[in-house]
């Protein structure tokens, strides 16, 4: 079941297309990962979605419902949490987390309290107190503790040191496991790895690649560099090995993650003298697999 369509999506500001021609479709129980560097398109995309910008052309339906003219009604059913989160300055952070699930019908009191303790949230401080990180707590309590059928989340984890990112984490595997859906806007790529089932990205306003992570294999290869006592024969012919190039000491690659085993074990026989494994950033992705028609970068 399909719960949220994107079909063929352009906006402009003038001269400017911010959006050309999108599709995104996310069904049920699906977490979908909408990556690509900042200003790609992200955030204009979600804008549409949540009924705050009209496209252009094309069309952006949510339950079956036009995301413009049918706001109301799908604001019900969904929760947003954005990557820069502003509260009111003079109530608590519970006190914002109340008005926000009231707001909604719902009534998560158990819910509420057991995401205060994962987050490590103070609910009792003035808002005006807290720092980034824990404006995007109160924002992802809010969000976790209504029962929302879809999650649209803009960067949510920013801010967020790494424990809080672990709960975070485990939150978006819980609502998948009741039903939910969720379409996840980042540039961590290691993030939308963890949790996505499917990916589309999005560079200068178009959708350049979708699908499984395992359709996506390119990224999630890992940069290897090594340097072994004796030449390594053949390297280049090894399953999995991409993008070889030999250095002054030692050779640098990309390997396949699920290959990495296989690989390191093949090249011990010839003594490793240094070794350094990077996992892929979205930089990399895009400077090594979506350069300009020129073959520049971007």
């Amino acid at each position: 079941m399909t719960i949220l369509r994107v079909n063929q999506v352009t906006k402009k500001f003038g001269s400017f297309t911010a959006l050309n021609g999108i599709d995104l479709e996310v069904g049920q129980g699906e977490v979908y990962g909408f990556i690509g560097p900042n200003g790609a398109g992200k955030t204009t995309t979600i804008r549409i979605l949540l009924g705050i910008l009209q496209a252009t052309s094309g069309t952006a339906e949510i339950f079956g419902l036009d995301a413009w003219r049918d706001a109301v009604e799908i604001h019900k059913r969904i929760a947003y949490v954005p990557g820069e989160v502003n509260l009111w300055s003079n109530l608590t952070g519970g006190e914002v987390i109340d008005l926000f699930v009231k707001l909604r019908g719902a009534n998560g009191k158990n819910r509420r309290e057991e995401l205060i303790r994962r987050f490590d949230l103070d609910p009792t401080k003035k808002c005006g107190t807290y720092s980034k990180g824990n404006r995007q707590k109160v924002a992802l309590i809010a969000a976790f503790a209504s029962d929302a059928d879809l999650y649209i989340l803009d960067e949510p984890t920013s801010g967020l040191d790494p424990l809080m990112e672990q709960v975070f984490q485990e939150c978006i595997r819980e609502v998948k496991a009741a039903g939910k859906s969720v379409l996840l806007s980042s540039h961590i790529l290691s993030e939308v790895e963890k949790l996505c089932d499917k990916v589309s990205i999005i560079r200068q306003g178009r959708v350049i690649e979708s699908g499984t992570l395992q359709e996506l294999r390119h990224l999630t290869r890992t940069r290897v560099q090594v340097e072994t006592a004796e030449p390594i024969p053949n390297l280049d012919q090894l399953t999995g090995i991409h993008d070889l190039n030999v250095l002054d000491r030692g050779v640098v690659f990309h390997v396949d993650s699920d290959r990495i085993g296989q690989v390191i074990q093949e090249i011990s026989k010839y003594r490793i003298l240094s070794l350094e494994s990077t996992p892929p950033t979205l930089e990399d992705l895009f400077i090594h697999h979506y350069r300009d028609e020129g073959g520049g970068r971007q």
